[in-house]
């Protein structure tokens, strides 16, 4: 029953990300990079949605008024990876729009990358680390002074349930940089939507939003190494069966 939910799920997403996907280069045309960001949100709950209903996947979110107010309050979210699941939840959860920084190779992807393309994020060529990062910093200081919040997964890539990569320090680098706050994000998707896996399974995901941590003074290091401390302490505390 759980593969047929999944390929029911998976067929889902294939037939309407073609659509959506034509219909955001098309759109790009006139609409303003806000726009262009609600419409892909739009889609995402589409997705989001889907899991519930077709997976039995249910979202519970903590530590929403630990969030910044105000239109154009900074804000740096760092959140655990461990499933495509948040990369299509966050944006969904969130009362700003959000900025992905990603690689530049996604946006070859057919439909998805084309789409995403054409929006207002922050894509970035591994290859020239320095200048890399320094694009980042003047998209991001641009991104944030209009009110968009930039979120990053520290560990870069998606990490199995129970484990812990590496905290990079791209994402406390740029709100030193910016002084924009960082919000740590603990999210245990791995338990329903495993990393690299087709299948899915019914449960429950938490996300736990942390309190804002201000950055202005700090040193990215010692930033990162609060930020994670704070990470897998909840991870330990959502999922404790898998840090035995």
């Amino acid at each position: 029953m759980a593969f047929l939910r999944s390929a029911l799920h998976a067929l889902w997403m294939l037939v309407t990300v073609v659509p959506w996907a034509l219909w955001m280069v098309v759109a790009s045309l006139w609409a303003s990079g806000e726009e262009m960001y609600w419409k892909a949100v739009r889609w995402l709950r589409w997705q989001v949605g889907a899991a519930r209903l077709l997976c039995g996947i249910e979202v519970r979110v903590t530590g929403m008024e630990h969030l910044p107010d105000g239109r154009t309050s900074p804000a740096i979210l760092l959140v655990k990876h461990q499933s495509t699941l948040e990369t299509f939840l966050m944006p969904t959860l969130m009362p700003h729009p959000l900025a992905y920084v990603f690689k530049r190779e996604l946006i070859h992807i057919p439909f998805f990358g084309w789409a995403i393309g054409r929006m207002d994020m922050i894509h970035i060529d591994r290859r020239k680390r320095a200048q890399a990062f320094n694009r980042v910093v003047e998209q991001g200081r641009r991104l944030l002074a209009q009110g968009v919040w930039i979120i990053m997964f520290p560990e870069g890539t998606r990490i199995p349930r129970g484990r812990q990569g590496t905290y990079k320090t791209g994402g406390t680098r740029l709100a030193v940089a910016t002084g924009a706050p960082v919000v740590p994000v603990a999210v245990s998707s791995a338990k329903v939507w495993p990393r690299k896996a087709f299948i899915k399974r019914p449960g429950l995901v938490d996300v736990v939003i942390g309190r804002p941590i201000p950055s202005q003074g700090r040193d990215p290091d010692e930033l990162m190494r609060e930020v994670e401390a704070w990470i897998e302490a909840e991870m330990r505390r959502l999922d404790p069966e898998a840090y035995r």
